[in-house]
């Protein structure tokens, strides 16, 4: 009697996405992508390098409670907050739309809701003088009929910086939505749930991871503003000079100052980017 011969085994499965890194099967290492790849990473790495090289150590914790270091980080961190929040409670309904309706002209919107992150910012402060200023399309409103004049002021700090910092936290909702269950909204539609009830109860909780990395990295780049600030706002000491304009005036009277602001700057976009990085890749 002949036995049966064994079932043949079943071809390997391919590893699920995300369970591990993929291992280039090659019998060399690949000098000719090597060799470029870390002539790029040098030319990245090696202005920080001198950054660090450079930076005065030994006065560095007198230098950050001089009076106009401290206010300049005050104004900073107050200002890019408000921004933030600001960002925050008009970015979201703005990345809900995009993701999850329909309406003519939706890609119009998308695109001019990121012009902000293509066009150099100094053209954006000039485009906020011109539609925000006293003469400005709106403007010239806002001071007639409410004496209200936003250049030059603390305010316009926080409208340069929103104008720059949104465009992050929306595209990071937006992924965030499209990337979200929608059975779970549906059930709780069915269910007798408002709309409104729907949003507050079972959309913001799934998103909130969404909403935390946009919020984190919208208020790190308010923190690094400069060119639409010093257009718009301008640059007063302990008014509207945030901590890049100080670096910027620093350079030219005390260049030690100005490291040390750059560190701080530079210590705040490391701590964000490493801490997000691989939440911020996934949304976009």
């Amino acid at each position: 009697m002949t036995r049966a011969s064994p079932p043949p085994e079943a071809p390997a499965r391919p590893a699920a996405r995300g369970s591990g890194r993929l291992r280039v099967r090659s019998g060399r290492f690949p000098w000719p992508l090597a060799v470029p790849a870390l002539v790029g990473l040098a030319f990245l790495v090696l202005p920080f390098a001198g950054l660090l090289a450079r930076a005065p150590w030994p006065t560095l914790g007198t230098r950050l409670l001089m009076p106009e270091v401290r206010g300049a980080l005050w104004l900073s961190l107050t200002t890019a907050t408000a921004a933030t929040a600001v960002a925050v409670l008009l970015g979201v309904p703005l990345a809900w739309l995009l993701a999850r309706t329909d309406f003519p002209g939706r890609r119009v919107v998308r695109a001019l809701v990121t012009v902000p992150l293509v066009i150099p910012p100094v053209v954006g402060g000039v485009a906020l003088l011109l539609a925000l200023g006293r003469r400005g399309l709106v403007g010239r409103y806002l001071d007639a009929w409410f004496g209200l004049t936003l250049p030059f002021t603390p305010a316009a700090v926080v409208v340069a910086q929103v104008f720059v910092a949104m465009p992050f936290l929306v595209i990071s909702v937006e992924g965030a939505l499209r990337a979200a269950d929608r059975r779970y909204e549906e059930a709780a539609a069915t269910l007798g749930a408002s709309r409104a009830v729907v949003f507050r109860r079972v959309t913001l909780p799934m998103v909130a991871p969404g909403v935390l990395a946009g919020g984190v990295l919208a208020w790190a780049r308010a923190l690094g503003e400069f060119g639409a600030t010093i257009t718009f706002a301008g640059n007063f000491p302990g008014r509207t000079q945030t901590m890049p304009l100080a670096v910027y005036l620093a350079m030219q009277e005390s260049p030690e100052s100005a490291i040390v602001l750059s560190l701080v700057l530079l210590g705040v976009s490391l701590v964000i980017l490493i801490a997000l990085r691989d939440r911020w890749v996934g949304a976009l």
